[in-house]
């Protein structure tokens, strides 16, 4: 008589998703010696540490504007200097634009500032922190309206917009 063998449901399992789970295990292997790696770069002072970011906000056309923030990595690998992208924020009204960038670890002194009619330069070097951005604003803006704040590692910017100069109108009457 025919008798049909009974399969275990360790020999289907294996079957089907032995291969998966070795893969997997494979990966973590290598995810953990890439850690030790890092941690041990990062121990010895090889390396130095880097920070990065995005911020994401609905511009005036209703479509995501995505900003970058943090260490520029081109920066390290070239001159070894941690040179940051803060995190900015422009916003306009009907007569003013205003900046904000997040800079900590800086002091008010540390920081310089230049600006044009259409972009704002931001320069900071701290002690164990420098942060460089060019920020283009949004309109022309009269420089020398610039009124600047940091505190608690917060600049603000505040610019008058530059408004075409405008010819007195007058209502000229219909005989």
């Amino acid at each position: 008589m025919w008798r049909r063998r009974r399969r275990d449901w360790d020999d289907i399992f294996e079957e089907f998703f032995g291969r998966e789970f070795e893969f997997i295990d494979e990966l973590m292997e290598k995810m953990f010696r890439d850690i030790d790696e890092f941690f041990r770069i990062a121990s010895s002072g090889e390396g130095k540490p880097f920070i990065k970011g995005f911020s994401i906000r609905i511009g005036p056309d209703g479509k995501p504007e995505i900003k970058e923030f943090g260490t520029k990595p081109e920066a390290i690998r070239s001159e070894g200097i941690e040179e940051r992208k803060p995190l900015i924020d422009v916003m306009e009204s009907d007569e003013e634009v205003h900046v904000i960038a997040e800079m900590p670890g800086v002091n008010k002194d540390d920081i310089e500032l230049n600006a044009d009619e259409t972009s704002l330069e931001i320069k900071a070097e701290g002690e164990n922190r420098k942060y460089y951005e060019v920020v283009s604003l949004p309109a022309e803006v009269v420089p020398d309206s610039a009124k600047a704040r940091y505190n608690n590692g917060v600049l603000e910017v505040v610019f008058k917009k530059k408004h075409p100069k405008r010819e007195d109108k007058r209502k000229i009457k219909i005989e």
